[in-house]
């Protein structure tokens, strides 16, 4: 099934808190799709698992209309110890960038911020 054959929104107005968790996610799947719960739950994490394992195995994820997440290999720099003032070397190591699709972002520029 490809996404011009079944075009899903969710609402996502009924979230007790302000964050989008991945328990929220799999009763959204429930509620609007009709999974049961335990295929919703196993769903929602079967697709973290497959982001993450791209992005441990180095490949970036794009998700269309959504944005890409990037592998990044920082450069060891020198670093300082903000207590103490001591100069420490900072480990080079690999880092997870966002970057949001136009789409994303024209959808975030429509809304007036809250307050």
């Amino acid at each position: 099934m490809n996404s011009e054959e079944r075009a899903v929104e969710f609402s996502v107005e009924s979230l007790e808190s302000p964050a989008l968790t991945k328990a929220h996610l799999a009763e959204l799947l429930f509620e609007q799709i009709g999974l049961n719960k335990r295929e919703s739950k196993d769903m929602i994490d079967a697709f973290f698992d497959l982001v993450s394992d791209s992005l441990v195995d180095g490949n970036d994820v794009k998700i269309s209309g959504f944005g890409n997440f990037q592998i990044r290999t920082k450069a060891p720099r020198p670093g300082r110890n903000p207590r103490t003032g001591e100069s420490i070397p900072i480990q080079a190591r690999r880092v997870v960038t966002f970057h949001a699709s136009h789409k994303l972002k024209e959808q975030i520029q429509g809304q007036t911020a809250p307050g």
